[in-house]
């Protein structure tokens, strides 16, 4: 249980550290959140293509919360790090 709050903590910094100097470089405010549901998109067809017994997501261990859980923190990163490019773009900062 240590582990996945220390995982989803260590996901939700993660990318929101890479959110936030992604969006400074490419001066975007939402690119994050869009590659974090890429990266979840593209694994839900890796894991549908293949045979039954290759395929991750047709077995019985597929998905748990000790995985679903650091998920949700790093799409929380994603969208905190968006709204906090957003909110120093309004109070006037600019970055590059």
């Amino acid at each position: 249980m240590l582990q996945m709050v220390i995982a989803t903590v260590l996901m939700m910094v993660l990318f929101f550290g890479i959110g936030f100097i992604l969006n400074m470089l490419m001066k975007t405010t939402w690119f994050p959140l869009y590659a974090f549901l890429a990266l979840v998109v593209g694994v839900v067809i890796y894991g549908s293509v293949g045979t039954a017994s290759a395929s991750f997501l047709s077995s019985d261990e597929s998905f748990t919360i000790v995985d679903i859980v650091p998920a949700i923190g790093g799409l929380a990163g994603a969208i905190l790090s968006g709204s906090a490019i957003k909110a120093l773009r309004i109070r006037g900062f600019k970055m590059f």
